[in-house]
């Protein structure tokens, strides 16, 4: 069976078929590194991960390209405040998230390209688009023609006309038509800026990812990926931009994640409800986690709570105890071979099953279903007064092989280190000053879990290892 995906350019489900046989060119957008990544960036970074581990599962060569924008308002607001320079802001903050979604699980892409490492690219980009009448300069400022591009509107389904209705000229912007938007900003008083044909400034945000998905996969891809919430205008713009440019169909099949509630209402800073990702990795275990967001489809949204993680967390400790006792029963089993081949057969249905819920539509949620029914199998095998080494090897191989696609390992977790223990009560401690019972006892709770004692006296809170 071929792998079917659900294209929202289409709004339908169609066939897989590459650009060019066996290999996939698929360019994901990426973060703006002005913080820690929050939980709305962690589920595109785990369920694209996932779409490319599935790739190269079914043998596909994959070229994976997933961009940083280090460069923008936000980026300049967190400087100022802070006091030190965007590129300095840049780094700290792409350390931070590679170390945050290697927890998680995820690899990294074959290319992070970076704005401010592509700049050459991105003012030929704009200047192209400016010679053949798609752009214009307007006092420093440079945009797109919107109107100019026929095809306007057609990712995220709406026409021109609809779009006029809600577009509005912002203070200080000079444009010719409502629905123009920027492919270079003129740099305001002390703003970081690089010098271009129309003085000094910087990009837009939309122009990057045109250019840099035409210098790293070429004009034509097979799959741009992204959150839901990037389909407009960024994903618009983007597809305006690049095949204005080329006169190419820029990306054949778009793919985009659902949004993130916390406890039932949208994730949002003015709410207090805004989560990092680096906060609940102390807390959590970032496996957990991952499976967590492959639970649900990737196109539907998700609830996160720590109600829903704790269950998950049951959930995803009952495979890993079907895994251990798997290992464990090796050690006194047999070269039987009376019933080896039913029970073989029947593992084998189940990575059949496994591999049909990936091709529709990556679909992880009944793909977790089929690791459950793995686990419940290897669970009922084990209930065999005698067991075979080759069954047993048969089991373990497939968990490990369909965990891996997951993402996912089965292995116990490593000893927490002593500056991992202290940060943890430090947030245990402050819990309590916020009488935030329930995040103070889940905090005891993991600690004991790894084994670590904790004793409150009046000095304060001391650990030792049990």
């Amino acid at each position: 069976m071929a792998i079917q995906l659900y294209n929202t350019l289409t709004r339908r489900k169609e066939e897989f078929i590459p650009l060019e046989a066996g290999k996939v060119k698929m360019y994901v957008c990426g973060p703006t590194v002005y913080n820690y990544i929050h939980i709305g960036n962690a589920r595109p970074a785990i369920v694209f991960d996932t779409v490319r581990r599935y790739f190269e599962y079914r043998g596909y060569n994959i070229q994976y390209v997933s961009n940083f924008t280090d460069v923008d308002d936000k980026l300049i607001r967190a400087a100022n405040q802070l006091g030190e320079d965007v590129p300095a802001i840049a780094d700290r903050f792409i350390q931070a998230y590679f170390e945050d979604v290697s927890a998680l699980g995820c690899k990294q892409a074959d290319i992070h390209p970076r704005v401010m490492e592509n700049m050459d690219i991105i003012i030929d980009f704009i200047a192209q688009l400016i010679e053949k009448g798609f752009a214009y300069e307007s006092e420093g400022d440079v945009y797109f023609r919107t109107r100019s591009f026929n095809d306007y509107g057609k990712l995220s389904h709406q026409s021109i006309d609809d779009l006029q209705v809600g577009a509005r000229i912002e203070i200080g912007e000079k444009k010719q038509d409502d629905l123009d938007f920027a492919l270079w900003k003129a740099a305001k008083e002390g703003e970081i800026f690089w010098e271009s044909p129309w003085g000094i400034g910087r990009p837009g945000w939309h122009i990057e990812c045109s250019a840099m998905a035409k210098k790293y996969l070429g004009e034509t891809i097979d799959i741009h990926a992204g959150g839901q919430d990037l389909t407009f205008p960024h994903h618009e713009n983007e597809i305006a931009q690049s095949e204005a440019l080329s006169g190419k169909t820029f990306a054949r099949y778009w793919m985009h994640n659902g949004y993130i509630n916390i406890d039932n209402e949208k994730m949002s800073k003015s709410l207090g409800n805004f989560v990092l990702v680096h906060d609940i990795i102390k807390v959590h275990n970032p496996q957990v986690l991952r499976f967590f967001m492959l639970s649900v489809h990737y196109r539907n949204p998700i609830n996160y709570s720590e109600e829903l993680l704790e269950s998950t967390k049951a959930a995803f400790e009952r495979l890993t105890t079907s895994y251990q006792n798997l290992k464990h029963r090796k050690e006194s089993s047999t070269d039987l071979t009376n019933n080896n081949q039913e029970w073989l057969e029947k593992i084998a249905a189940l990575q059949d099953e496994f591999i049909k819920a990936m091709d529709d539509d990556f679909n992880t949620a009944k793909a977790i279903s089929v690791l459950f029914d793995l686990s419940k199998l290897a669970n009922y095998y084990l209930l065999e007064k005698n067991t075979a080494v080759e069954v047993i090897d048969t089991f373990t191989k497939q968990f490990d092989e369909l965990f891996n696609v997951l993402g996912l390992t089965l292995e116990q977790t490593t000893e927490m280190l002593d500056e991992e223990i202290d940060a943890l009560i430090e947030k245990r401690i402050q819990a309590r000053k916020d009488r935030n019972f329930q995040l103070s006892d889940q905090i005891r709770d993991q600690l004991k879990e790894m084994n670590i004692i904790l004793e409150d006296t009046p000095q304060g809170t001391r650990w030792k290892r049990g």
